[in-house]
């Protein structure tokens, strides 16, 4: 009798595999950041890559980081976890899981409070000293959402486009 494979994805590492797949949907030339909503059923109910609204051509808005503020990217991204709850299968996010490569700004985090998601699996917290994650967290402490860093066991996943 053959036994089963021993080193399949967990739960965690396919989300999370799953977000970071989808950042590489992303034009941003320096920030590439995917998310991944999953339900309690461990389905995946939306995804999501930081980009402009659809409708705004990826050549004709800046990509900038530097400089006046209507000449960089800022005004206009919408950040991968808007795009996941906005891309959502379904209307109802309550107690679902967000898996994100970057832990959210304020903005995105009041949006994932408000859709009733209850968790947040982040990969790094780089900006944890600014404003912004600050309020971010404070936001889900007051709400009661939790929050972790998500910690591979793995370096990397292979993808390959051919069937052995």
């Amino acid at each position: 009798m053959t036994s089963k494979r021993t080193d399949y994805l967990s739960w965690d590492e396919y989300f999370m595999a799953v977000a970071i797949l989808s950042g590489h949907r992303s034009k941003d030339p320096n920030t590439q950041v995917g998310a991944c909503v999953a339900n309690s059923q461990n389905k995946i109910v939306g995804v999501g890559y930081n980009g402009f609204p659809w409708g705004c051509s990826d050549d004709e808005l800046p990509w900038s980081r530097e400089g006046s503020y209507l000449d960089t990217k800022y005004p206009y991204v919408c950040h991968a976890e808007l795009n996941a709850v906005l891309n959502s299968i379904t209307y109802d996010l309550r107690d679902c899981r967000l898996y994100v490569a970057l832990f959210p700004c304020n903005e995105c985090t009041k949006v994932i409070i408000q859709a009733g998601i209850r968790e947040i699996i982040y990969l790094s917290d780089k900006y944890k000293e600014s404003d912004s994650v600050l309020a971010s967290k404070i936001m889900l402490d007051k709400s009661n959402t939790t929050y972790r860093q998500f910690f591979p066991s793995r370096d990397s996943v292979l993808l390959k486009f051919s069937v052995d």
